[in-house]
């Protein structure tokens, strides 16, 4: 009740404070997600969000993903204050079981997955700089990307295009955080060019939580003709010595939500807390090159794109019976080099049929990632958090090879939709560390996922569907790694499979408002929940049913004389359907809030050249494991001011800005850790924070 109050009166606070930045309410949105293929999203059966560049950089950093998706209702992805562990982005529930990375919502990234073959992905990999705009695809429309159930976040990069610049972008806040952005771009002839180079820094709100990232991304453009186009991308992610603060438990967070947690096994007085007893930290290296052809045949398309790239990982992890661990544990350091590599190739048709127009595309996505990996013991001696001795050696693959085909027919106030995929996930490990036993093995997952969905235009500005799919999710390679309490690679997990079905609405009342609103119920079999979670490492099973029926509401309204408003709102109810060892029928599935919303009342001038807002983001409890045992994390609300100003001089633009977060200081849990044996579930946010930045642009 709380939290709702506080939305409310900060949307009436915001009337005579308001200045903060929004664009203009989007009547009409074109997108690609849903069809691989330009469309309105007002025009399509399904649930489809966009959050352009205005979004993005309203008065951000533009670090974290975090900072612009918490404008999507559906979508929950909350900034665990961890980037060793990245974002925790969960789709209608599908994903908030994921101890680090992104699982259960296929991450893209100008065509090019940034989820494996596997179903993991890193929100880390996108460049949020260059963005032009991001697609969130909810639903059963999602099931035609394959291994996944929740939903689709796809990145778009702006293209090169006008005469040259090049632009620099400072910002600094608190907690030691500052960041330095330079980029230039232009497009002279039939050659774009696009390159951005990044610094971030800070020390980390919670203890043992500083980071440092360096990225850097590149985008050429060539027309080689009227009708044909290649894009070549490169991008590249380091991340040396990040630290990990670790989750807490709940009396570490109400003593002090900064704090980590004692290790009561250390012998020195006072003790140290876990992570810096280990020195707990991850070290990435990322970097991805891509090709996307793009060749026009009158009304047809042909696209293809390749891909590849290397992932190399080393991470130090924290267990407090390190000298007792058995002989299948395979050590407290990670260390894996991934290469990567695949193609995603598609012909797209328009043709008559009937009294109305049959858009067909047909495609083959194919992709594959190979591990060389090793574990250590992460100490020798009495000194923890260094490399000891080898405790495991093994190279892992995942492969995956998908056709898919779909169908759009449009006539008169119909538009009927129809889809089939074919996937097949295949894992192989071949173990060459054989003093615990051989864990080599492989398994092999296949489904096909159907998709038929129907909208009409009641009137020009109201559409109305309906559309069903089946979905499936395997286990990624991570959660095939342990079985029970540390024995090895658990070849007997199945993939979950789901039935979604939504309803949804989508009208425009007069010239000024959008409103989206979709009901959805998924049930899933085969859920993989987590089976124990103890010293860095998880192990899954398959549980019995799980249900998920919600609702989702989007509002946009200009209101005139420069104000404007956004609403997305979420209630989800998200439970197990039949009990299992341990778990009563009707428990909450963990880590996923009953609601959330978010709540923005902005305005701007004429020129849109000032602006400013008030933001509200609240969100229900969250149970932090499948019992509903532990003290769920509270139910929040918080209230974030932003403001924002640019002068064009010519040819130089320069622009300033100023947000606070949290303004009125709460305390809250910000994320949960799901399943954490050693009841350390809790990851605290940060209480009122500032960052201020600019920029300066010159063209040429």
């Amino acid at each position: 009740m709380n939290h709702r109050l506080n939305f409310v009166a900060a949307l009436f606070a915001a009337a005579p404070l308001a200045a903060a930045a929004a664009p203009d309410v989007p009547m009409s949105v074109v997108v690609v997600s849903a069809t691989r293929a330009e469309h309105t999203s007002f025009d399509l059966p399904a649930a489809i969000d966009v959050v352009d560049a205005d979004r993005i950089g309203a008065a951000q950093p533009r670090v974290n993903a975090s900072e612009a998706l918490a404008t999507v209702p559906g979508l929950v992805v909350q900034n665990r204050q961890n980037y060793a562990q990245d974002l925790q982005i969960s789709s209608r529930g599908f994903g908030a079981r994921s101890a680090f990375g992104v699982r259960g919502v296929r991450l893209v990234a100008d065509g090019i997955p940034a989820t494996m073959p596997d179903g993991q992905g890193q929100a880390a990999t996108f460049n949020l700089d260059m963005a032009e705009r991001i697609e969130v695809l909810r639903g059963p429309f999602s099931t035609l990307y394959g291994n996944h159930a929740g939903g689709v976040i796809q990145l778009f990069t702006r293209d090169p295009r006008g005469a040259p610049y090049i632009e620099t972008n400072v910002s600094a806040g608190s907690d030691g955080m500052r960041k330095l952005d330079v980029n230039t771009g232009g497009k002279q002839g039939a050659f774009g060019w696009l390159l951005d180079g990044s610094r971030f820094e800070t020390d980390g709100y919670r203890a043992h939580s500083a980071a440092t990232r360096d990225q850097a991304y590149a985008k050429l453009t060539f027309d080689m003709s009227a009708t044909g186009k290649l894009t070549v991308t490169a991008s590249g992610l380091r991340q040396d010595d990040t630290q990990d603060p670790l989750g807490v438990t709940w009396a570490t967070f109400q003593r002090d939500p900064r704090a980590g947690e004692i290790d009561a096994t250390d012998p020195q007085t006072p003790k140290r807390t876990l992570a810096d007893r280990y020195d707990t930290r991850k070290s990435i290296h990322h970097t991805q090159v891509g090709l996307a052809w793009d060749e026009k045949f009158g009304q047809d398309r042909l696209h293809v794109a390749v891909y590849g790239g290397n992932r190399s990982v080393i991470q130090y992890q924290s267990f407090s019976k390190a000298f007792q661990a058995p002989a299948s544990h395979s050590g407290g350091v990670v260390d894996f080099d991934r290469d990567f590599y695949g193609f995603d190739a598609n012909w797209q048709m328009v043709r008559p049929l009937g009294d109305g127009t049959l858009h067909t595309t047909v495609g083959l996505e194919a992709g594959k990632s190979n591990d060389a990996r090793k574990g250590y013991e992460n100490y020798v001696g009495t000194t923890f958090g260094v490399k000891g001795n080898l405790r495991r050696d093994e190279e892992d693959d995942v492969r995956n090879v998908d056709p898919y085909l779909q169908l759009e027919w449009e006539r008169g106030q119909w538009v009927l939709t129809g889809g089939l995929r074919h996937s097949r996930v295949s894992f192989d490990v071949d173990d060459h560390y054989l003093a615990n036993g051989n864990d080599g093995g492989s398994v092999d997952y296949r489904h096909t996922t159907p998709l038929l969905g129907a909208l009409y235009k009641v009137t020009p500005t109201l559409n109305v569907y309906a559309s069903a799919a089946r979905g499936f999710e395997t286990p990624t390679l991570n959660e095939v790694f342990y079985s029970g309490t540390g024995n090895g690679f658990n070849y007997r997990l199945g993939a979950a499979t789901s039935t979604q079905l939504e309803l949804g609405a989508k009208a425009l009342v007069g010239q000024d408002v959008r409103v989206n609103a979709a009901v959805f119920q998924v049930r899933t079999h085969d859920e993989l929940v987590v089976d124990s979670s103890s010293g860095g490492r998880t192990s899954y099973r398959n549980a019995s049913a799980t249900l998920r029926q919600g609702l989702e509401l989007s509002l946009d309204a200009d209101l005139r004389a420069g104000f404007s408003a956004r609403v997305a709102a979420t209630v989800l109810r998200a439970i197990y359907d039949e009990a299992f060892t341990g778990v009563a029928e009707g428990n909450r599935l963990p880590g996923v809030p009953r609601t959330s919303l978010f709540g923005e009342l902005a305005w701007k001038d004429a020129d849109g050249h000032l602006q400013a807002a008030l933001e509200t983001i609240a969100s229900g409890k969250v149970n932090p494991d499948d019992a509903n045992a532990a003290t769920p994390a509270p139910g929040y609300a918080i209230v974030n001011a932003r403001v924002q100003a640019s002068q064009p001089l010519g040819a130089w633009r320069v622009r300033e800005y100023a947000r606070v977060n949290n303004v009125f200081d709460r305390t809250y849990v910000g994320s949960v850790i799901v399943g954490d044996s050693n009841k350390r579930y809790y990851e605290p946010a940060p209480g009122r924070n500032w960052v201020l930045g600019a920029s300066v642009q010159y063209q040429f």
